[in-house]
């Protein structure tokens, strides 16, 4: 029996098959590889069609972004969980605390039941291992801390929201407290130094910076005791995370997701972003080189992105694009997720191997030309319109270009990404607690440390030098008194001795200058002898200058 011909509809569906496995094909790889769903191509999924990341690019680095609602956070939580599951530590912020979810098992429906059809996942509902991290524990998380020193001088700028020549002051400073082997770590070390180049103690070594006026340095030291005031002495400070923490694998062979908890600092983004910025660049300065790897040794998911790059200072935003340029041949890699390609510089945003771009909106002219900027970055395609495409996204979809393990971009694909296998809700906060309490780290990061340093140092050399100083001033005032002493006691030597001379004058004058005293007070020998007495009367003075008992009269 002849089969009907076909129809334009069955023909539209072949053709529309065949561009899929065509543009899958792109992606297929024969190593471990991480899913992130199946090629769309006039609206219908093609489950066999598969849209994958090699683990081998990872380093290579990416972007994931979209519109507020897209889906972005529930990718970036799929992408996690398969990381974890090839064994690569996972490092995120979360920003809306729902990703605490990645602890308990999802719950299936019949959405999830219709998304793991159209993306060929044979989904199981799954709960990961996870430590809830926060800044100096103010979310109920590990404490992670940072030393000022540690910090640096560019990252703390950006904190303190300071211009370039307040930047560069910063640094002299640092460099000052150095070469005083005078340790910054934390909030009030750093405030001490400031106040003593600015006191009437320190400008001398104010002066010998170069470079560096009072009033900069007040400026300065203004913004460090406002962060102080609004409670960022609390993230500075000891025990100081390490990042050895970050790359930790569990007995079943899962790596762990490190979550960053920051939702209740939403109004400090700078400190936020900034302090993610810290972790990367400790990555960079303490891991050894190894090249590429065949899986990376950590995977740094950099949520609500632009807010690292707002206001950024140009030393800032070299050293962000010198360390992702550098980072991936120590094994990391970073997916920065913003709202916007644009949020990201280009110098930044060059070095971005994958492209996950969810549904943007057009509705303003500042929204198209983002739209048409978008598209430029994406390879020429004859599959589909992208500025079309990019608005029509449905939630949980993006349009994907990734790096081969060849390093040639794979073919535009419209993708319907898989469903997260974790609850896609924030975990109970009980269960959140218990997580914390069970973790090793608790104890080693829970109590902060104060020993010795910039503050005790400076406070101690003060008060050796007000000590010096009044102990001077004692010696002077008492040479003083000395001195006040001798000149009192001539004066009255000298005094005595006018008395004497005028006492004999007089009597002499009454006795008329005759008689038998005016003779004898003529005579040689009384003379002498009047003579002698002064000298001795003199000696006697004298000896009761330099400190004898002086004879009562």
């Amino acid at each position: 029996m002849t089969p009907p011909p076909a129809t334009a509809d069955t023909d539209n569906t072949s053709s529309a098959h065949d561009t899929a496995a065509r543009i899958a094909a792109g992606y297929a790889t024969d190593g471990p590889c991480i899913t992130l769903g199946s090629v769309v191509v006039g609206a219908s999924a093609s489950p066999s069609a598969l849209v994958t990341v090699p683990l081998a690019t990872f380093n290579r680095h990416g972007l994931i972004a979209g519109a507020t609602g897209t889906g972005k956070t529930k990718t970036l939580q799929g992408i996690a969980e398969q990381l974890s599951l090839a064994g690569v530590p996972v490092l995120m912020p979360d920003v809306k605390g729902d990703l605490s979810g990645l602890i308990r098992p999802g719950e299936g429906g019949d959405a999830i039941t219709r998304r793991a059809a159209d993306t060929g996942d044979d989904w199981q509902p799954a709960a990961f291992p996870v430590e809830f991290l926060s800044l100096a524990g103010r979310s109920g998380g590990i404490s992670v801390r940072a030393t000022i020193d540690s910090f640096g001088p560019i990252l703390l700028a950006k904190v303190l929201d300071l211009n370039a020549t307040q930047e560069s002051t910063l640094g002299l400073i640092f460099h000052w407290a150095d070469q005083q082997h005078l340790p910054l770590l934390d909030v009030k070390d750093l405030r001490e130094v400031i106040a003593h180049l600015t006191s009437d103690e320190g400008k001398e070594d104010l002066r010998r910076l170069g470079g560096v006026s009072t009033a900069t340095a007040g400026v300065i030291l203004r913004a460090v005791t406002n962060l102080e005031a609004q409670g960022g002495d609390e993230f500075f400070g000891e025990p100081e995370f390490e990042i050895a923490d970050l790359m930790r694998v569990s007995g079943d062979g899962r790596a762990v997701i490190s979550l960053l908890e920051v939702g209740d600092l939403i109004s400090q983004p700078a400190l936020t972003s900034t302090f993610l910025m810290w972790l990367l660049a400790e990555l960079f300065e303490q891991l050894p080189e190894v090249g590429d790897l065949h899986k990376p040794k950590l995977v740094f998911l950099f949520d609500e992105a632009h807010l690292l790059f707002k206001d950024a200072s140009k030393a800032f935003l070299a050293a962000i694009e010198q360390t992702v340029k550098l980072i991936r041949s120590k094994g990391v890699g970073v997916f920065f997720c913003t709202q916007l390609p644009t949020d990201v510089p280009a110098a930044v945003l060059s070095q971005l191997g994958a492209r996950i771009q969810h549904a943007l909106r057009a509705f303003t002219p500042a929204d198209q030309q983002a739209l048409a900027q978008t598209v430029k970055t994406y390879p020429v395609t004859d599959d589909y319109d992208l500025a079309e495409a990019l608005t029509s996204l449905g939630i949980g979809e993006a349009i994907v270009t990734v790096l081969s393990k060849k390093g040639v971009p794979t073919p535009v694909a419209w993708t319907r990404i898989r469903a997260p296998r974790s609850l896609m809700d924030p975990a109970p906060a009980g269960d959140v607690a218990g997580v914390v309490a069970a973790s090793p780290l608790s104890a080693k990061y829970s109590a902060p440390v104060d020993r010795e340093s910039a503050y005790e140092l400076l406070t101690t050399r003060l008060a050796q030098q007000q000590a010096e100083a009044q102990r001077a001033e004692e010696l002077e005032k008492a040479r003083a008194d000395v001195a006040a002493e001798l000149e009192r006691q001539r004066k009255q030597a000298d005094q005595e001795q006018a008395d004497l001379e005028k006492a004999a004058r007089r009597q002499a004058q009454q006795d008329g200058g005759g008689g038998m005293l005016g003779d004898l007070m003529q005579n040689a020998a009384v003379k002498s002898f009047m003579r002698s007495m002064g000298s001795a009367l003199g000696g006697a003075l004298g000896r009761s200058i330099f400190g004898t008992r002086r004879r009562r009269r």
